[in-house]
């Protein structure tokens, strides 16, 4: 017979935690750092009519004028300081969910610290304890974000334009590319309205939202990206923000504070990749934003990582917004970035990592929690052990290439030994006989 007292014990945990993860929730409604640090078309304007002369003229005052909080600053973190001493007063200091919603209230708090700080080296230091910095480690190795930068820089730049097979010109239109992704969301999405829709505001190509993703109006787009769109916004980002909603108790984790942006990010660049929409200029994109973020950590100012963009290849108007990703929210002198950029080519090593440990060690079925929604690597064992219990559901909405794992499993298994191979001896066989 089951144990009724246990199971009302059970019901009662599982309602406090529903009941603060709701809080939470609506607590960090009103918090949009890319709408706190993004910049007005004025901006760029003043810089290419300078000719890349002049810094741009963006600091505290702007953010203060331009940019205002839609909130107080100080009760907001206030509020979040007041939620975390619920959550352990309710749940308990040792609980592990309860852990995981204390963790968010704090970072959701310095993200704010971070915001009432735009335009100060504050911005950067907060930006860097929620972010990370390319000279930061991976874990469990010596190796740093920078030094992953710098080897992609040198393999990526040896390899020739349009010697890869086929070009993919950009031919379709932002209003082209809504209606196709529209198409295929609704069959990705069986059940769940989700949308394309056509923004102005955006600085990027794409952005996803909770049920949508948004599409730069005036941008064109090639067959290749409205592949790459799928998947890394509408599989990635919109699915685990649908995962997380639909948990009947954790619904913190449709929400992603930056302690999990590396995680999202770095697994819609692993499925860009298992689904062959990535490509080495996509690939140098993401790097070059290591490069960049690390020089402007240095000191490099904002014409300075411009003129870096201009020897990598890209237009005048290219080189602005991908400079201009770098210093949003930060100091445009230097010494002070936003360093969320790094989080691509971060968290795919992350994740790559995680996909080859939990097959070498027998733990397939932790893979498909990846989707559950917005989390970090060290959150999927604890939720997972709820999952068997109950109270987390498995995710509704999962890539093919997760559904059914024997693709991956092979993958991963044989990287396990190709990490063994001393690459070094290799390269110098195959070397003489190309230079033949």
């Amino acid at each position: 017979m089951p144990d009724e007292r246990n199971d009302c014990v059970i019901d009662d945990y599982a309602e406090r935690v529903r009941r603060l993860a709701d809080r939470l929730v609506e607590a960090q409604r009103p918090i949009r750092v890319r709408e706190a640090v993004k910049w007005d078309d004025t901006i760029e304007q003043q810089v290419l009519s300078s000719g890349f002369k002049e810094l741009p003229a963006v600091g505290p005052a702007y953010y203060a004028a331009r940019r205002p909080l839609p909130y107080d600053g100080q009760k907001k973190i206030e509020e979040f300081a007041h939620l975390e001493q619920e959550v352990e007063g309710s749940l308990g200091r040792g609980d592990p969910l309860g852990a995981m919603l204390a963790r968010n209230c704090r970072e959701y708090q310095n993200v704010v610290r971070m915001l009432l700080a735009r335009g100060t080296p504050e911005f950067y230091q907060w930006s860097r304890e929620l972010y990370g910095s390319p000279k930061d480690r991976f874990a469990g190795d010596a190796a740093t974000i920078r030094d992953l930068g710098l080897l992609l820089h040198d393999i990526l730049s040896g390899i020739p334009e349009g010697g890869l097979g086929v070009c993919y010109p950009k031919t379709l239109s932002a209003e082209q590319v809504v209606e196709r992704l529209n198409e295929r969301f609704g069959t990705y999405f069986h059940d769940q309205k989700v949308h394309a829709r056509l923004d102005d505001g955006i600085l990027s190509d794409a952005a996803a939202g909770a049920d949508y993703v948004k599409i730069r109006r005036g941008g064109m787009f090639s067959d290749r990206d409205v592949d790459l769109l799928e998947v890394h916004e509408g599989w990635v980002h919109v699915g685990t923000s649908l995962n997380g909603a639909s948990q009947a108790v954790a619904r913190w984790l449709a929400k992603g504070p930056p302690c999990t942006m590396a995680i999202q990010e770095g697994l819609a660049v692993i499925l860009e990749i298992v689904t062959f929409n990535a490509t080495p200029d996509r690939a140098k994109r993401l790097n070059n934003r290591i490069l960049a973020c690390d020089q402007a950590e240095d000191g490099a100012d904002f014409l300075e990582i411009c003129e870096f963009y201009r020897g990598e290849g890209y237009s005048e108007a290219e080189c602005y917004q991908h400079a201009q990703r770098v210093f949003r929210g930060g100091m445009v002198t230097g010494g002070a970035p936003f360093t969320k950029d790094i989080s691509y080519c971060k968290g795919f090593v992350m994740v790559y990592n995680f996909l080859r440990i939990a097959i070498r060690f027998g733990r397939p079925e932790l893979i498909p929690l990846l989707f559950l929604g917005k989390l970090t690597l060290d959150d999927i064992p604890v939720l997972c052990r709820f999952q068997k219990q109950g109270l987390i559901c498995l995710p509704r909405y999962l890539p093919p290439h997760f559904r059914d794992l024997n693709g991956l499993a092979l993958w991963m298994a044989y990287s396990n030994f190709l990490n063994r191979v001393n690459l070094t001896s290799v390269q110098e066989y195959y070397r003489s006989r190309f230079a033949e």
